[in-house]
């Protein structure tokens, strides 16, 4: 893995957080409450010409293991 992606990202993330400071205390809530296996996680995006995408996935061990870690990194960067 080419580490100045990994410290691009970082920087993205950080820029991400300020720009969006609800999303973070959001990720850390469903970090605490809502991550374990059979959670169904869904995701919805409105187009800026109002179309709607909607996907939705059913947490497996693997889900919550690699989004656990995910969650975690961004928190340790993010304390909110």
């Amino acid at each position: 893995m080419n580490p100045m992606l990994l410290l691009q990202a970082k920087e993205r993330i950080d820029i991400f957080g300020q720009e969006h400071p609800k999303v973070f205390p959001f990720f850390k809530m469903l970090k605490n409450k809502a991550l374990h296996v059979g959670a169904v996680y869904e995701m919805k995006v409105t187009s800026a010409d109002g179309q709607e995408y909607v996907s939705n996935i059913r947490l497996t061990e693997n889900d919550v293991q690699t989004i656990g870690m995910i969650m975690e990194a961004i928190s340790q960067e993010n304390p909110q």
